[in-house]
């Protein structure tokens, strides 16, 4: 069911989400959080989407926000709040409102977002798209207790990676991260499989790619051993190579859905490592909302060495400090994305 609303109120908004779950017959219970996203209209479908697959695993109140600016100084200056509710099979298994502001409703979001939360119930904000510097800081940010960003989603995600790792505040995460956590389940498995010293490691994969930079700073962060960034030409991250006392460990995967592990004096072995989609990375997130311990630390680790990113230069680097590029292996991955490499620069 879908109700929509022109120039409305919250308060209007509450009474169409109780008339809205008494015309289906659902009741207000069973929802474990508000999920509030944060996105533009371009990328609305997609987001919300995510969202309500999502919701099968964690039952939700959703508000997608979306700030409307309008081109009209005149219509700038008016604020106005449209709003789509939907209850039963058209918002998942939990509830729906999307609304739209503009207006000087825009940097009032939080106001309209503070009435339409779930009472005694955890907060997430997720910002699909363009996510603020600080995101603690941020008004929408304040009001929660987790807050999910995406740098893979910007335009520059190496440097929107140190940007988080110098504003991290408790409850911060990203799906960069969230996206290495097959690979870093894998890696500490076949660390207990054979017990040895870890000396060195290599993490190869797409250039630009915030989620290679992640796994290289955790490896070298738990570890404390030299780590290498090696460019391919992906998809994503492609190999994880660890010279240890008792031999080379490798995990690769060329195609982005299958890996292989090596280890000496084992077969090898296959293992299911494909990418794994929007919906599946948000429910992962939200079975947690205690602060990412694992995650800060690694992210803190690669503050320095971040730091020389700036010139967007394709490199092998250390996890001490930035090395000389690889012009062989940077050449596909300049092919895979130019706009990322054109913004960067």
């Amino acid at each position: 069911m879908k109700i929509d609303l022109t120039e409305t109120t919250a308060s209007k908004i509450n009474k169409a989400l109780v008339e809205g779950r008494r015309a289906v017959g659902t009741p207000a219970i069973g929802m474990v959080l508000t999920l509030v996203i944060v996105t533009d209209e371009e990328n609305a479908y997609d987001a919300l989407k995510a969202a309500n697959e999502a919701s099968r695993e964690h039952p939700s109140r959703t508000l997608v926000v979306i700030k409307r600016v309008s081109r009209s100084p005149r219509d700038r200056a008016k604020a106005r709040l449209d709003a789509e509710v939907r209850v039963g099979t058209d918002a998942g298994t939990g509830e729906t409102v999307v609304l739209r502001l503009y207006g000087e409703a825009i940097d009032h979001a939080q106001s309209v977002v503070l009435p339409l939360l779930l009472p005694d119930a955890p907060v997430v904000v997720w910002w699909a798209v363009n996510a603020p510097l600080s995101p603690a800081k941020d008004p929408l940010g304040a009001l929660a207790q987790r807050r999910v960003t995406d740098a893979y989603a910007s335009e520059q995600p190496i440097q929107e990676l140190s940007a988080r790792a110098e504003t991290y505040t408790p409850g911060d995460t990203d799906l960069s991260w969230t996206r290495i956590t097959p690979w870093r389940s894998m890696l500490a498995a076949a660390l207990d499989q054979a017990p040895c010293t870890v000396t060195s490691a290599e993490v190869e994969g797409e250039e630009f790619n915030p989620s290679c930079e992640l796994l290289a700073m955790w490896l070298a962060s738990r570890l404390n051993v030299p780590v290498t960034r090696k460019v391919s030409a992906g998809p994503g991250l492609t190999a994880v190579r660890m010279e240890s006392s008792s031999g080379t460990i490798v995990l690769d995967r060329p195609d982005g859905s299958l890996a292989t592990l090596s280890m000496r004096n084992q077969p090898d072995r296959a293992v299911a490592l494909k990418r794994r989609e929007t919906s599946e990375l948000l429910a992962e997130e939200l079975r947690r909302l205690d602060p990412d311990d694992i995650y800060a630390a690694a992210l803190k680790y690669g503050v320095d060495r971040l730091g020389h990113q700036g010139d967007g230069k394709p490199a092998e680097k250390t996890s001490e400090e930035p090395a000389a590029a690889d012009n062989a292996s940077a050449k596909p991955a300049a092919k895979k994305a130019p706009a990322k490499k054109a913004a960067a620069k």
